[in-house]
């Protein structure tokens, strides 16, 4: 939503495995909200504290709201939960629908409807839990990538 806690928390989880895995250059990493609650400030400091704690960095990042043309630029748009699910499909262009889902469908054991919860207004465990989530949800993402567009790019 204001791009300050789950979506930075999945950016610099992400932009880790992707920089570890040797396919920066093959991938870019970016988040941004659905509101315009928070632009230009740093992610939560919760957020911030829980993901150095497990060697994420995240203090270079800065809240920003979603634009049209990351529907044109981006193939991936994933949302945390469904109401952010539901804003990005209204704002996007029908031909881009199919870029749009649950960050949570790329996890090996939460279901396609599963959602990350805000921990905003909780306490340090829901930062754990969505760090968790968020760590869970990008191996398998990375592991899609991998297979259907990393691979096929080496092997024509």
């Amino acid at each position: 939503m204001g791009n300050i806690c789950r979506s930075p928390t999945a950016d610099a989880v992400f932009r880790h495995y992707v920089k570890a895995a040797g396919v920066d250059h093959l991938i870019e990493v970016d988040s941004a909200g659905t509101h315009a609650y928070h632009i230009g400030n740093p992610p939560d400091e919760r957020s911030q504290r829980t993901a150095s704690r497990r060697g994420y960095k995240m203090d270079d990042l800065r809240a920003r709201a979603v634009e049209t043309n990351d529907f044109e630029e981006f193939d991936y748009i994933l949302a945390m939960d469904r109401e952010n699910l539901r804003l990005l499909q209204q704002r996007s262009p029908h031909h881009h629908h199919d870029k749009i889902q649950l960050f949570m469908a790329y996890s090996k054991t939460h279901d396609d409807n599963t959602e990350v919860p805000d921990p905003y207004f909780g306490g340090h465990e829901g930062f754990e839990l969505v760090l968790n989530m968020v760590e869970e949800a990008s191996q398998g993402l990375l592991e899609h990538l991998h297979e259907t567009i990393i691979t096929n790019r080496n092997h024509p």
